[in-house]
């Protein structure tokens, strides 16, 4: 019997690096909230049988509201986030329950995600047990605590992680039932803490986090070189 998918949507980011007093998921990205072309993507993946959205509580009645104002329809289920990244994740995982299968944890402020890279994973998953996709650093590297000690790494070595990280979802929620740690920074750190291997799969360079103003350029052009018409 094929194990159900589930994809579970991380929205918690402010406005801060964006200059704006707007949380940057609900920024306009050619056309919509950006959160919204991060769901529609998730959405057209037919062997995806639900999505949970992660949201800070004080932004409920606001995407509400959005989602009214652009008729956004798309069916997910809204949950109630924590104070950390850790904590919305183990929420969104809880709602799920008991049910088996394999979830995908993305961040909501990653909308150029392209389907074939989310099936990717899922299939890279189901083969290794979870799938991460991540790409290769292209810039040359220094490590160090201050500008003025650092020290040269070969960039052969790092990779750049992304999401949507796969998982089966059992295994993720009990690996989410260990303490927080202030080093747990997305769903693989968590579970490589709790003694899963870790398996890397190929990236998008498009499947950026939208972080900065420039960000936000460089992800409205990549959508109209794709084609996609801009709601209006």
């Amino acid at each position: 019997m094929e194990l159900k998918r589930f994809a579970l949507i991380v929205a918690g980011g402010s406005g801060t690096r964006m200059e704006s007093c707007t949380p940057k998921q609900f920024i306009p990205l050619h056309g919509l909230p950006m959160l919204m072309h991060t769901i529609k993507t998730f959405h057209a993946i037919k062997t995806i049988d639900s999505i949970v959205l992660v949201l800070p509580k004080g932004e409920m009645t606001r995407w509400e509201l959005l989602c009214k104002e652009f008729n956004f329809t798309i069916p997910h289920r809204l949950v109630e986030g924590g104070a950390t990244r850790f904590h919305s994740v183990k929420n969104g995982l809880a709602s799920l329950g008991n049910q088996e299968g394999w979830v995908a944890v993305h961040d909501g402020v990653r909308p150029l995600v392209t389907e074939a890279l989310i099936e990717k994973c899922f299939n890279a998953a189901q083969g290794a047990g979870n799938a991460i996709p991540a790409i290769r650093a292209t810039d040359s590297i220094r490590i160090g605590q201050q500008p003025d000690d650092t020290s040269a790494t070969s960039r052969s070595t790092i990779w750049i992680v992304q999401t949507p990280q796969v998982f089966d979802l059992q295994k993720l929620k009990s690996h989410y039932s260990a303490p927080w740690n202030e080093n747990f920074t997305d769903d693989a750190s968590v579970a490589e803490a709790n003694g899963e291997k870790i398996n890397l799969v190929e990236g998008e360079r498009d499947n950026i986090k939208i972080t900065t103003p420039s960000d936000l350029i460089f992800a409205h052009a990549i959508l109209t070189n794709r084609g996609e018409m801009a709601d209006k």
